[in-house]
């Protein structure tokens, strides 16, 4: 059912645009805006606000060259070219596929190839990807750890991550990459590394059944990449100036810690148990609403009809009262649709998961698209250097 607040007619979608009706034809023509119909009339077609937002926010960098950079840093015009993950109309491809779609039957591993541009190459076949075990007192030592910071501490000792990539060629990295994704998964559970697909590594760590497994599984291919994110950025910022494969996660890893890209599942998990708590969702959200707090987890700018992660994994959970009610107070009151933050603590919940493994998945599943990432980067050979405008007191 089309919404009809997420949508404008022709008349008032070519004023907002300032625009002729044949120029908003054309734009539509060229897949700049996005129209379906109504539900009284088919025929008559209605114009996304989004798309409609995105074309003015364009139109006006445009007229202001010396902001376009600064805009393009939150969420606007692209500025770094990639093969790896594109993200348009509401959907996620991963080179050209449509990651809901790998997800009914790809493992990580097979998702880990596609990015790499592997080819028929299978990297976690080669001998060099068995990862090397831990010294059992560095891994007790580091168990307390916040999980980003465990990582990051044991990571410097996969041998792999060390190795130096600068003018190497990818094919030449791509078994020290799968060995560094295992590795990655191991210590996030803080255990010694594995050479069984992720996913069954993670589901034997926690107990799971088949069904579970194949939960996990889904989930780590939706979460493998995203574009050009926080963390993403870190790593191609780190890999232009020539670093390891190691360095290039240490960086993802860094930009991942804070509360508003990997944090974000603890933000949620919070919202959860409150819900949990009150036993009501409405008067949760109605509270928070009241007191200005924002909603952890809900509306994604690059998904104004919902973030196809979440759809790719909330459907297949157990059923679950208390998401139910949370999801549908949020679409009545506020229009909002659960991110795939949400979707990971759900999961992590349904199933039974040690607080935490939210955040787990995603930086396990996350490890393939940072080093899909830093292997195109170093081909660029060009270093990431962008000028800042200055806007500090002038000169003396």
């Amino acid at each position: 059912m089309t919404q009809p607040d997420k949508f404008l007619d022709a008349e008032g979608a070519a004023v907002t645009l300032g625009i002729s009706r044949a120029t908003l034809y054309a734009y539509v023509s060229r897949g700049l805006i996005q129209t379906t119909g109504t539900d009284q009339d088919p025929r008559r077609r209605l114009y996304s606000i989004h798309d409609i937002e995105q074309l003015k926010k364009r139109k006006n960098v445009g007229r202001r060259p010396k902001e376009a950079a600064a805009n393009a840093l939150d969420f606007g015009l692209p500025v770094l070219s990639s093969s790896v993950t594109l993200i348009e109309h509401g959907r996620l491809f991963y080179r050209g596929q449509d990651a809901l779609l790998l997800a009914e039957q790809a493992s990580l591993e097979d998702i880990a190839r596609l990015l790499w541009d592997c080819g028929e190459a299978d990297p976690f076949r080669d001998p060099k990807a068995e990862p090397q075990g831990w010294n059992d007192g560095l891994l007790a030592a580091t168990e307390s750890l916040p999980l980003t910071e465990r990582c990051q501490a044991l990571m410097p000792f996969v041998a792999a991550g060390r190795a130096t990539a600068w003018k190497r060629e990818s094919r030449r990295l791509w078994p020290g990459a799968a060995a560094l994704t295992r590795s990655m998964a191991a210590a996030c559970l803080a255990r010694q590394p594995d050479g069984r697909p992720v996913h069954l590594h993670l589901a034997d760590h926690w107990g799971l059944d088949a069904a579970g497994a194949d939960l996990i599984r889904r989930a780590l291919v939706l979460q493998a990449d995203h574009e050009l994110n926080a963390s993403a950025f870190a790593v191609r910022v780190t890999a232009s100036t020539g670093a390891s494969l190691g360095a290039c996660l240490n960086a993802g890893l860094s930009a991942l810690s804070g509360p508003r890209h990997g944090g974000m599942t603890s933000l949620v998990e919070l919202l959860f148990d409150e819900v949990e708590r009150e036993g009501d969702a409405a008067e949760v959200v109605e509270t928070r609403l009241r007191r200005g707090d924002g909603m952890p987890g809900f509306g994604h700018p690059l998904y104004p009809d919902g973030d196809p992660r979440a759809d790719g994994i909330l459907p297949h959970l157990p059923a679950d009262p208390l998401t139910a009610d949370l999801l549908a107070v949020m679409e009545e009151t506020a229009g909002l649709r659960p991110t795939c933050d949400v979707a990971l603590v759900a999961l992590r919940r349904r199933l039974g998961l040690p607080r935490g493994s939210a955040l787990a998945l995603f930086a396990i599943a996350r490890t393939t698209g940072w080093i899909a990432h830093a292997l195109e980067q170093t081909e660029d050979e060009r270093l990431i250097r962008p000028r800042a405008r200055y806007v500090g007191p002038p000169p003396g």
